[in-house]
């Protein structure tokens, strides 16, 4: 049974009308927590830190201008199956991060700081030498992973923070549904979130600024392309609308901690990229926590 049938069947055990339960899984996705393995004796999904396993004569991941720090890998075989997520079914995933050119660039044209690669299973691979130590981190760990809930941001944020694109989508989904609250608690306790600090997690909403960004480079290329100018006060609630389209196209592919202190690392994918593979094609946008 999948992730959602799962949760419409103890939604509708509630008796919570059939169509506000379907709203509500419209805006549910699932994602994969990574958490330092609990019990010595598990079998782990993936590593953070320590050197990579590279396909025997890569060279190791650059940008053009510099070697790119690695972070973590997973094993797809290992991690759970999720709904709507479309991750490989085999082999690995290495995720690369210049986290520092990453924060400091993130609006700038060239891109390059972000790296993940897909190594099909049977390829054969090695430990790879970092050209320099301080591409890997000293502190390695392997890690597990478990099913989470995760809904749009907006309905735990602080109404000051909110964008008006928040604002729009938080009082849709309030006036919607009734038993909001109910179904929210349902999702928590059949998928629960961690109570302590994760490693990272794979799925979910896709970053909120990248998402303002690509929606601001959409409506300008449009008033390029048609000639016209979008009037000021039609702006925002333009932004939001594209934004509003954006969410549902895009997902998280990753989100997690550096290794460096400050830093939070956060990968989005289309969806349809995601399916077919184009992991070249993730944008990411690295926040600086404090």
């Amino acid at each position: 049974m999948g992730h959602q049938e799962q949760f419409r069947r103890a939604a509708l055990a509630l008796d919570v009308p059939e169509d506000e339960v379907s709203r509500f899984i419209g805006h549910l996705r699932w994602a994969i927590r990574l958490d330092g393995l609990a019990d010595p004796d598990g079998i782990p999904v993936g590593r953070f830190g320590g050197p990579p396993r590279l396909p025997v004569g890569t060279s190791w991941p650059d940008n053009g201008q510099g070697d790119l720090p690695f972070v973590f890998s997973v094993d797809c075989a290992a991690l759970p199956r999720v709904d709507g997520f479309d991750l490989p079914r085999d082999g690995s995933l290495l995720f690369f991060l210049d986290h520092q050119y990453d924060h400091e660039e993130c609006h700038a044209e060239h891109r390059g700081y972000a790296r993940v690669m897909h190594i099909p299973a049977g390829v054969e691979t090695a430990v790879a030498e970092p050209p320099h130590p301080e591409l890997v981190a000293d502190e390695q760990y392997d890690v597990d992973a478990a099913v989470v809930a995760w809904l749009p941001d907006c309905l735990d944020m602080d109404e000051r923070e909110m964008l008006p694109f928040h604002e729009q989508l938080a009082r849709e989904l309030r006036s919607s549904m009734p038993h909001l609250d109910e179904l929210e608690a349902l999702a928590d306790e059949l998928w629960p979130s961690s109570d302590g600090l994760s490693s990272g997690f794979l799925g979910g909403y896709p970053d909120d600024e990248l998402l303002e960004t690509l929606a601001e480079q959409i409506l300008r290329e449009r008033e390029k392309t048609e000639g016209t100018t979008i009037p000021q006060e039609e702006w925002f609630d333009r932004m939001a609308d594209e934004q509003r389209q954006l969410m549902n196209e895009w997902m998280s592919l990753a989100s997690f901690l550096p290794f460096a202190e400050f830093y939070y690392g956060r990968m989005s994918i289309h969806r349809d990229d995601l399916a077919a593979g184009r992991l070249d094609r993730m944008l990411s946008m690295t926040h600086f926590t404090e």
